[in-house]
């Protein structure tokens, strides 16, 4: 036998060609399709997949990002810089502009938060440019709604989820025929883990923005959450600004997004602390901690 049949893909690249294969597919068979851009670490190896999947033409389709006018500035400013590194269009939905014209309302309480308002602002954008197919960088193993998902998503013409009426994905043929009005969320590395995207991550020298390694920061101990220091947050009466090491596990807006204690700098050290931490990446992240159904609930709505 030849040393070219005895040949095995990896892991990492069995992955890979997945991933690969579903955004070929995408481009097949939907006519406007986007892709959702967070600036996390997720959207970012999705986009060197595209880069991958489509080599040397530019990518088919633009980078969407749902600005909630909460984030991080190491991500916005690395969300500028990769776009024009790549070459590609991005389109920006804002949340502020939702709220000004009335179609959404700023949270009050204790823990405000803009992420269910991206909601409206998503889905206005896919309406507004007739996007078909919008591909997110979703895993199954983020969270218990997540691990819902197919990776064709189907969505109504309310840009509603129904998790009870997926359609079957046998033998990697996917059915992408819709209704007027309605569309699909796309989800290529539904089958990756946080350990794959990191490994991947090494494999392939991608650069991320410096939240996601240890740095100095101020934060705020709330509810066994740590939420960085920013203008979005107020005290309480019984809390004070800490200061210390820390990372971010997960990229979201700032007002919800836990930050975690650690020491890890580089991409080794990140994946040796994920490997043995005994806590979802998204056991951080305070709106999904508001409902045992809050990821869901979000979901069912048009959120990501």
């Amino acid at each position: 036998m030849s040393e070219h049949n005895n040949y095995q893909l990896t892991h990492l690249q069995q992955l890979e060609a997945e991933s690969i294969f579903i955004m070929r597919e995408v481009a097949a068979q939907f006519g406007k399709p986007a892709l959702l851009f967070s600036g996390g670490k997720d959207s970012i190896v999705m986009v060197r997949l595209a880069q991958k999947a489509f080599w040397p033409a530019k990518l088919p389709f633009p980078l969407v990002h749902v600005d909630t006018g909460h984030n991080f500035n190491e991500t916005i400013q690395f969300r500028d810089d990769l776009v024009k590194d790549v070459g590609g269009d991005l389109v920006v939905a804002s949340v502020q502009e939702e709220i000004d014209a009335g179609r959404a309302k700023e949270e009050s309480g204790l823990n405000p938060s803009r992420n269910r308002l991206q909601i409206p602002a998503l889905l206005n954008v896919i309406e507004k440019n007739s996007y078909d197919a919008c591909l997110g960088g979703a895993r199954r193993d983020e969270e218990k709604a997540r691990a819902k998902e197919r990776f064709f998503s189907h969505r109504n013409s309310f840009g509603e989820w129904d998790p009870k009426n997926q359609r079957p994905e046998l033998w990697n043929l996917f059915n992408g025929k819709m209704d007027f009005g309605e569309h699909f969320r796309i989800f290529p590395l539904s089958n990756w883990t946080e350990m794959d995207v990191w490994q991947y991550i090494k494999l392939e020298d991608i650069s991320l923005p410096s939240i996601y390694f240890s740095h100095n920061r101020e934060f705020v101990r709330r509810n066994s959450i740590l939420l960085g220091k920013c203008e979005h947050i107020t005290l309480l009466d019984d809390e004070k600004w800490e200061s210390g090491k820390v990372r971010c596990r997960t990229v979201g807006d700032m007002t919800c997004t836990g930050m975690v204690e650690s020491v890890a700098n580089n991409i080794d050290d990140i994946i040796e602390e994920v490997a043995a931490a005994r806590q979802t990446e998204r056991g951080g992240r305070a709106d999904d901690k508001r409902s045992e159904t809050a990821m869901e609930d979000r979901k069912k709505e048009g959120y990501f």
